[in-house]
């Protein structure tokens, strides 16, 4: 009898995902990608992960999912967080909206380079965020690559600030137009958290500039190796933070982004910073964001 042997049945081979870098130093767009897909297989979420470590930030078109296909997609990095202050949809905890039209109060908040509530023990991982509604021209977003700005600072400063925490409030922002009883209960409720002014990616293992807009103060600064006089502290700690801070601002580190509706970007917020330019008023603009819960940064 003559054997037959037959070769292993292999699956259905898969087309990697098409990412084109925007940038030299941050942000892909993704083509070809069906995220509320995505949201259901496993494999296709393996290769999005590892895209999003690589570049930081991701970005796709014309993506008509649910909001139900939005969360599930955002729950598949990890449990998603309500926000104190904005809150989330009434039927889908941890998706916020973020709607400003002509009554929209004036605030401050979005147009200014930060990463999401590092005013929490654990900032958010990362999140999500899809164009429902916007203007045809402006409300552009901006990303920066805090890794790249951390590596290309001067050897002198990064011996200067290894070690080195800080405070992140957010007293100090949004609860800063509160009347004071609100704001010192926003305070007992979120007490400024102390992170390293250098983080390290869990993942990665890079090493991340982590002080932004919501960053009060060095914590451990004043000492003898810092300060010689009251003057290298005040305001010499306040002008090397201010100088930390301001490097999110630096071009060759960004991508900017412009929305149409369904378009969604997926960020890393340990090693990301954003701005959302307000240029567009009287426009509409409407987004929705689901935010991941992280760890505590090291």
């Amino acid at each position: 009898m003559t054997t037959v042997d037959f070769a292993p049945s292999r699956p259905a081979t898969v087309t990697p995902m098409d990412a084109r870098p925007l940038t030299c130093s941050i942000g892909a767009e993704l083509h070809g990608v069906d995220l509320a897909a995505v949201s259901r297989d496993d494999g296709l979420f393996a290769e999005l992960k590892s895209l999003l470590l690589e570049h930081k930030v991701l970005f796709f078109r014309d993506q008509d999912m649910s909001r139900a296909e939005h969360v599930a997609l955002a729950k598949r990095f990890g449990s998603l967080e309500d926000h104190p202050v904005v809150g989330s949809d009434p039927e889908y905890a941890g998706l916020v909206r973020i709607y400003k039209d002509l009554d929209s109060p004036a605030e401050h908040y979005e147009n200014a380079y930060h990463c999401d509530a590092t005013w929490r023990d654990n900032p958010p991982m990362g999140a999500i965020l899809r164009n429902i509604d916007g203007p045809e021209v402006g409300g552009d977003t901006i990303w920066v690559n805090m890794a790249l700005a951390y590596e290309r600072l001067p050897e002198r400063v990064k011996e200067q600030i290894d070690g080195l925490r800080a405070r992140h409030s957010i007293e100090a922002t949004f609860g800063a137009r509160m009347p004071l009883e609100q704001r010192l209960e926003l305070k007992e409720r979120f007490p400024d958290p102390e992170h390293p002014v250098v983080r390290t990616h869990p993942e990665t293992g890079e090493k991340i500039l982590f002080v932004n807009c919501f960053t009060t103060h060095f914590t451990n600064y004043h000492t003898p190796d810092n300060i010689r006089c009251g003057i290298d502290y005040a305001p010499g700690s306040s002008n090397l933070l201010n100088y930390l801070i301001s490097q999110a601002s630096i071009p060759e580190y960004q991508v900017r982004w412009r929305w149409t509706p369904n378009s969604v970007a997926i960020w890393d917020n340990r090693s990301t910073q954003h701005y959302a330019v307000q240029d567009y008023w009287p426009a509409v603009r409407k987004m929705e964001r689901a935010g991941i819960v992280g760890d505590r940064p090291f």
